[in-house]
């Protein structure tokens, strides 16, 4: 049986996707979950500079480090604690909030 030809496509994210991710679960997997510590990382750093806070004086107000604080800015860092978190949170008079999503929901490349 001949295959159904796909359109083509000049969109590097969607090449990229089929390339790479399209039908392999455990990279998929792998990917939401980078995408989630990127989110993370990039949440504390938006809060902490819109608080005009450098790492090293957040860091003194919850009671850590500036390593802790570049640490848990990095999107590579993957050991979020929710206890860190709320401190982070309660430091910038925020709160965090946990959803759960159905696992049966597949991520949407760009």
């Amino acid at each position: 049986m001949p295959k159904t030809k796909r359109p083509s496509t000049t969109d590097a994210v969607d090449i990229l996707h089929r390339r790479y991710y399209e039908g392999k679960p455990e990279r998929l997997a792998a990917l939401e979950e980078a995408r989630a510590n990127d989110n993370v990382a990039r949440k504390i750093t938006a809060l902490r500079t819109q608080a005009g806070l450098t790492q090293r004086q957040l860091a003194k107000l919850v009671g850590t480090t500036a390593s802790v604080i570049c640490r848990l800015e990095n999107a590579d860092y993957e050991s979020h604690s929710l206890a860190m978190l709320n401190r982070i949170a309660a430091a910038l008079n925020q709160r965090v909030e946990i959803r759960f999503v159905h696992a049966g929901r597949r991520i949407q490349h760009a």
